[in-house]
C-alpha cells in the first residue's frame, strides 16, 4: 500500500466552474507552484456560491472557542446555533436572535436543509463525528484544532473531504499568517542551511493533569445536557469541581482527559509544530519516543513531557528530529540568543549554517543572534499570502469559488496525524515505530486501541 502522505501530491489546481476574478486567478495560478499545491489543495466544486452571495452558516459550539469563531462569520447568514449548554446557547442567541437553536448537532444538520457550511468548535472527541456528518451531507467545514481526537479519524476526514469535494479548514490560524510563509521562504532559500534538528515547546498544560479520576458525582447543572456533552465517549458521572476548586470537565477543562481531549499537544501542537511541518516538508515520522515525562496515568495527559519525533530523509532534505516540550520544559537556550530567556511557547530550528527562532503561531521568524536581522534581506515572497492573514476569510472565500483554504484537510489531516502520534506514545508508554500507510505502530499492537476511535451507540464517524 502506498504511503498516505505521498498521495497529497498535485500537479495542477482545478478551478471552480464559475469564472474567477483576475486576482483569484493569479492567486490560484501561484498556488499551483507553491508548497500548498504540493500538499494537495484540490479546489472543491460542491455547493460553491458566488462571491456576492452569503453563506448559510451553522455554529456548532457557541461557548469557549466557539464564541471567538462565530463572530468571524457575522458577514454571512448565521442561521443556526448549537450547544449542549443552554447558557452558552442563550448568550449566542442575543447576538443572532433570528438563528434557530439546537442542543444536538446531529439534529441541526438533519433539519437545516439550506446550510452551506458549519463551524466545529467543541471538545476534541466531538470533532470527527460532527465534521464527518457535515461533510457527508455536503456541507463545508471549518473545524478547530486538533482536527480530530484520534489518528484514524484524521485520516478518515481527509479522505471524506476529498471524496465529497467540500471546502475545509482547520483552525490553526498561524497557517494563514505572514510569519509561517516567511519562515518557509527563509528555510527554502538556505538561510540556515539544511535543518536536522527542531525544538518546539509550550507552557501547556494549564489545566489539572496527571491525576486519577476523582470519585463520586455531582448534580448536573440544569443548563447542561451531560449525555450530549459526553456524546461518543464512555459514560461517566458528572463532577463539577476538584477539592481545590478547579473545574473537572465543563467548561474548558476537558483537555486533560484522554476520553475528551488531546492534552498539551492537541491544544498547542497544531500551532507550534506547523512551521516545522510546512517548511521542512516533514510528512510522517519513522518513530516517536518519550524522552522524559512526569508519571503517566491512564486517564489524563501528564503534567509535562518531552517527546522526540524522528523523520527520515525527504528527497534532498536530510533526516530530522523534532523534539516537543510541554508543561514548562524548555530546550537549552541557544548560545547565540541575545534575549535573557526563551519565550514560553515557540520553535527553534538548528541548521548546518545557523539557527532560527519562531513564535507560537509562526510570528517573527528571525535568525540568531537577532541583531543579525538588521542586515538580513528576506527572500522575495514565493508563497501566496492570505488577505488579512485571516483563516476565516480564507475559508469563506474558498466556499465562494476562490482558491482552496490554506489549512484544508488535505494539509491539516496528515499534519494532525503526526501531532497526535506524540499522544500515542504517552498512551502506550514506549517508543513506537510508525507505519503511516497502514496506521499502525509496528512494534506495539497494543496501540491500536488508541489509534482508532470508539463510539457509544448513536454516535459514529
Amino acid at each position: 500500500m502506498p504511503n498516505f502522505n505521498s498521495d497529497f501530491k498535485l500537479t495542477r489546481v482545478e478551478l471552480p466552474q464559475r469564472g474567477l476574478s483576475r486576482r483569484q486567478f493569479l492567486y490560484v495560478t501561484a498556488l499551483t507552484a507553491s508548497s500548498l499545491a504540493v500538499a494537495g489543495c484540490a479546489a472543491p466544486q460542491t455547493k460553491l456560491k458566488s462571491a456576492n452571495d452569503k453563506l448559510d452558516v451553522g455554529i456548532i459550539g457557541t461557548g469557549g472557542k466557539g464564541a471567538d469563531d462565530a463572530p468571524n462569520f457575522a458577514g454571512e447568514n448565521i442561521i443556526a446555533l448549537c450547544d449542549v449548554d443552554a447558557n452558552a446557547l442563550a448568550e449566542a442567541g442575543k447576538r443572532w436572535p433570528k438563528a434557530r437553536r439546537y442542543r444536538d448537532y446531529r439534529v441541526m444538520l438533519e433539519q437545516e436543509k439550506t446550510l452551506d457550511a458549519v463551524t466545529v468548535s467543541i471538545p476534541d472527541h466531538h470533532h470527527a463525528p460532527a465534521a464527518m456528518l457535515a461533510i457527508k451531507s455536503g456541507r463545508h467545514v471549518y473545524c478547530q484544532k486538533p482536527l480530530t481526537h484520534t489518528i484514524a479519524e484524521a485520516r478518515a476526514l481527509t479522505l471524506a473531504a476529498r471524496k465529497h469535494k467540500v471546502v475545509t479548514q482547520m483552525g490553526n490560524q498561524g497557517h494563514a499568517d505572514e510569519g509561517n510563509r516567511q519562515l518557509c521562504e527563509m528555510i527554502w532559500s538556505g538561510a540556515i542551511g539544511p535543518v536536522r534538528e527542531v525544538h518546539c515547546w509550550s507552557d501547556r498544560p494549564i489545566w489539572p493533569s496527571g491525576l486519577q479520576r476523582p470519585p463520586g458525582s455531582a448534580p448536573v447543572p440544569a443548563s447542561l445536557d451531560w449525555d450530549l456533552w459526553l456524546g461518543p465517549a464512555p459514560v461517566r458521572p458528572y463532577l463539577d469541581k476538584w477539592p481545590d476548586g478547579r473545574v473537572v470537565y465543563h467548561p474548558n477543562f476537558w483537555r486533560g482527559w484522554w476520553d475528551f481531549g488531546c492534552g498539551a499537544l492537541g491544544d498547542m501542537g497544531c500551532h507550534i509544530m506547523d512551521g516545522a511541518n510546512w517548511a521542512l516538508k516533514l510528512g510522517a515520522p519513522a518513530s516517536v519516543a518519550i524522552v522524559a515525562s512526569s508519571p503517566l496515568v491512564s486517564e489524563m495527559n501528564p503534567a509535562w513531557a518531552i517527546i522526540r519525533y524522528q523523520f527520515p530523509a525527504r528527497g534532498e532534505l536530510p533526516p530530522c528530529t523534532l523534539t516537543w516540550y510541554d508543561g514548562g520544559k524548555l530546550p537549552p537556550k541557544p548560545a547565540e540568543m541575545e534575549a535573557e530567556s526563551i519565550m514560553s511557547n515557540g520553535s527553534l530550528f538548528i541548521g548546518d549554517k545557523g539557527k532560527l527562532l519562531l513564535g507560537t503561531y509562526g510570528e517573527r521568524p528571525r535568525l540568531l543572534p537577532e541583531s543579525s536581522m538588521i542586515d538580513y534581506k528576506r527572500p522575495a515572497p514565493t508563497i501566496p499570502r492570505v488577505p488579512g492573514n485571516s483563516p476565516y476569510a480564507d475559508f469563506i472565500r474558498a466556499c465562494k469559488g476562490g482558491p482552496p483554504a490554506c489549512s484544508n484537510f488535505e494539509v491539516s489531516g496528515p499534519f494532525t496525524e503526526t501531532v497526535l502520534l506524540g499522544n500515542l506514545v504517552l498512551r502506550v508508554g514506549k517508543t513506537i515505530e510508525w507505519d503511516s500507510a497502514n496506521l499502525r505502530a509496528k512494534n506495539a499492537p497494543e496501540a491500536d486501541q488508541y489509534i482508532h476511535g470508539h463510539y457509544r451507540k448513536g454516535w459514529k464517524v
